[in-house]
């Protein structure tokens, strides 16, 4: 891992937003000064500091830190996946098919076992999701609707809608996901 330089991935964040410092210093609270002196290396940010920049340049916290990608980064193995599993249970399972969090979509893959639910109760976000159920027949709860979904069948997920999804069979159903800005 080479040397990670902060403040220019954060000039470079900002500059794809098409923002200038005096914007994101209004977003942080920040002075410009400090977040000049940030971007050219002159000063080192604190965590609470950095988050604010992140929120303001709405990109996950960690992008700050990553590597700049090369084509060894760009790939994910299926046995190298990063796994979440349920809090509530062991056979909800979530593995990322993203690389990393620094590019604008994340894509990742659920499997859901037999009679389970992806939550106790429907959750929100801020991003905007879209699904493909790679097999079987699972519910996706949507607000106050619930809908049917099988083998082949997407939906979109528009940002700020509570759902969860459950599995009223008796095989694992596995659901592909997409979630722009990225936030699991």
């Amino acid at each position: 891992m080479g040397k990670i330089n902060i403040g220019e991935k954060i000039a470079q964040y900002r500059k794809q937003k098409g923002l200038n410092i005096k914007e994101v210093s209004k977003k942080t609270g920040l002075t410009s000064s400090m977040l000049s002196q940030i971007e050219r290396g002159n000063a080192n940010p604190s965590i609470n500091s950095l988050r604010l920049i992140a929120q303001a340049l709405e990109v996950p916290l960690v992008s700050f830190f990553e590597d700049e990608e090369n084509t060894k980064t760009l790939v994910v193995r299926a046995n190298q996946r990063k796994k979440v599993m349920s809090p509530l249970n062991e056979e909800v399972v979530y593995e990322s098919l993203s690389p990393h969090l620094a590019g604008k979509i994340q894509f990742t893959l659920m499997k859901l076992g037999p009679k389970m639910e992806s939550a106790e109760k429907p959750m929100s976000h801020e991003g905007e999701e879209a699904a493909l159920v790679l097999n079987g027949d699972i519910r996706l709860h949507l607000e106050d609707e619930v809908l049917e979904l099988h083998h082949g069948d997407s939906v979109r997920i528009p940002p700020g809608k509570a759902h969860k999804w459950e599995n009223k069979g008796d095989e694992e159903i596995n659901v592909v996901f997409a979630v722009t800005p990225p936030s699991f």
